[in-house]
């Protein structure tokens, strides 16, 4: 079955009152999709998510240990964020981020129904994450990179957030396959994705190509020894 990931996508450019850059619409070429509605966060969780991207392989390879403070970006209503804070356990911490309160709120919600508490939830903006500096492990980012409005602005942000050896991972639907069920502007090939974390002072250090649909890629700071 063919999956639409526009059935549920609205523009999301309108920024808060405080002062931002303006919102971009291109980046390096590159179309910027636009952000899911939190009116379709039900899809997020769909029951064949597994089968169809193989999550449960992908956290794998993230190599989270206990311990570790671990960002989910753009975490929408948790599904990745809550195995997250499992994996990381009660001596780590996970930091979940989403521009949308309704999705922090649902967020909220199923950390309270799971009765889980190494969770933090922020309500970020779109030109700034609102992550604490010098803290985090890892950032996650799930086929959430290619729809930032203000994508310089966020991944200086986030840079500053990794610990001087932390990761910025991105998981993104393969440009390079049409086969993928997913509209052209929420893909993103190795080439583009590589052009825009080198522009921003990201190097590749590892990647994985064995999920379904997605590439999985791992950046650290370019200038880390």
């Amino acid at each position: 079955m063919r999956l639409l990931l526009c059935l549920f996508l609205v523009a999301a450019f309108h920024l808060p009152a405080q002062d931002a850059p303006p919102a971009l619409t291109e980046y390096m070429g590159r179309q910027i999709a636009m952000t899911m509605h939190w009116k379709g966060a039900e899809w997020l969780m769909r029951r064949v998510r597994d089968r169809e991207e193989a999550t449960t392989l992908m956290r794998k390879e993230l190599r989270v240990k206990p311990g570790m403070v671990v960002c989910d970006m753009g975490c929408g209503n948790g599904y990745h964020t809550l195995p997250l804070a499992e994996m990381v356990g009660a001596t780590g911490k996970v930091y979940a981020v989403d521009v949308q309160p309704e999705m922090i709120q649902m967020l909220k919600a199923n950390m309270e129904s799971k009765g889980v508490t190494n969770i933090v939830p922020i309500n970020s903006l779109y030109h700034d994450p609102k992550l604490p500096p010098n803290t985090c492990d890892m950032i996650l980012m799930v086929d959430v990179y290619h729809e930032f409005s203000h994508p310089v602005q966020m991944l200086a942000g986030m840079r500053a957030a990794l610990k001087p050896d932390g990761l910025l991972v991105l998981a993104e639907y393969r440009a390079e396959d049409e086969s993928v069920p997913i509209k052209p502007e929420h893909k993103m090939s190795k080439a583009q994705i590589n052009k825009e974390m080198n522009a921003n002072g990201f190097k590749l250090v590892r990647e994985f190509d064995g999920l379904p649909w997605q590439h999985l890629m791992f950046f650290g700071k370019a200038d880390a020894k």
